[in-house]
């Protein structure tokens, strides 16, 4: 089968398009001829070895996290798919390689694709909708009439948060540029911040949630606009001594994400809030919750533009400007 791989970390690294052995499925596996993935920014940290810490991976390494397909073979105790079966997912963290023709996933990890939207619009959800999910159900347990301030709102994950969160009865602000103002407000954005003239910062006060996808000093100011027992879920920031502990990382690690993660607890100290470090987990529950949603018309996908497997390096040079409105697809078949 065609995938694309990288032979080792780098930012330089190539993306090679080669032919690999086709997976072995085994007795709970789902073997799917893949049609689209998306690509998510933790396909370029992985690349560059920015998660060597908490992931390791043996090269040829087929990058991509999830994907839309059709189900062409089963395994032996597998009872919820059957071949010809339309399907999308997210394989574990361990097993990822959507970049390819066929991919074998354990059945957990993908769900009936949902019947109102192409391959292309169901391969953008899987990775954003858990993660944004667990974000705000799991973690920030966010409720009607909470403030929540979503960065980059118009990115991949944005566009999915904004409606989710809208969905929840939370008033949303988010941050944008001019050419994303109409999209954000188009899916329900309450404030939005023009991040190229305003501070966000500077104008908001009071709020008891923030989702954060930008990480570094955009990170650190957002504790500034969160009220006492506020909280910051991120997906791009410093994993922290908490995150270690619930993710059984051991006490060596976790005692080193303690020593990198300090600037972050004295920020949680100083301002009495609390912050999260997210790694999207597998769910079939909340794959049906979403499903449903999606299928009920409540949250809609926003892809910016599709690229063919071929193309993917220029897919991964779009997505990495952070010019992407919405999310960046690879057409497989």
């Amino acid at each position: 089968m065609k995938a694309i791989v990288i032979e080792n970390y780098g930012k330089n690294a190539p993306l090679v398009l080669t032919e690999q052995p086709m997976p072995s499925v085994g007795e709970h596996d789902v073997l799917v001829e893949i049609h689209a993935a998306s690509l998510n920014p933790i396909d370029f940290k992985i690349k560059e070895g920015k998660v060597k810490f908490l992931l390791s991976y043996k090269f040829p390494l087929i990058l991509g996290n999830d994907f839309s397909g059709v189900v062409v073979k089963v395994g032996e105790r597998v009872k919820a798919f059957k071949p010809g079966d339309e399907v999308y997912g997210r394989p574990r963290k361990s097993w990822i390689g959507t970049l390819a023709e066929f991919i074998a996933v354990h059945e957990d990890d993908i769900w009936l694709k949902p019947q109102n939207l192409t391959f292309e619009e169901a391969a953008s959800i899987p990775l954003v909708g858990l993660t944004t999910y667990q974000a705000f159900s799991d973690i920030l347990h966010l409720q009607k009439g909470q403030k929540i301030l979503i960065h980059a709102g118009s990115g991949g994950v944005g566009t999915f948060a904004i409606q989710l969160a809208k969905r929840m009865g939370a008033f949303v602000a988010t941050t944008a540029s001019d050419k994303g103002y109409e999209l954000v407000k188009s899916l329900g954005a309450d404030l939005i911040i023009n991040y190229k003239k305003e501070n966000f910062e500077e104008m908001l006060t009071g709020y008891d949630a923030v989702f954060d996808t930008l990480g570094g000093d955009v990170l650190e100011k957002s504790f500034r606009i969160l009220k006492p027992g506020g909280q910051i879920v991120s997906v791009s920031g410093m994993p922290n001594a908490r995150f270690g502990k619930e993710a059984n990382l051991g006490w060596m690690k976790t005692a080193m994400l303690s020593i990198v993660s300090r600037k972050i607890t004295a920020l949680e100290r100083k301002t009495q809030t609390k912050y999260h470090f997210l790694f999207m987990k597998a769910s079939g529950a909340q794959w049906k919750i979403l499903t449903e949603m999606i299928e009920a018309g409540q949250i809609k996908p926003v892809i910016d533009k599709v690229y063919q497997l071929k193309d993917t390096a220029q897919a991964f040079d779009y997505l990495e400007s952070g010019r992407a409105k919405g999310k960046v697809i690879v057409k497989v078949k």
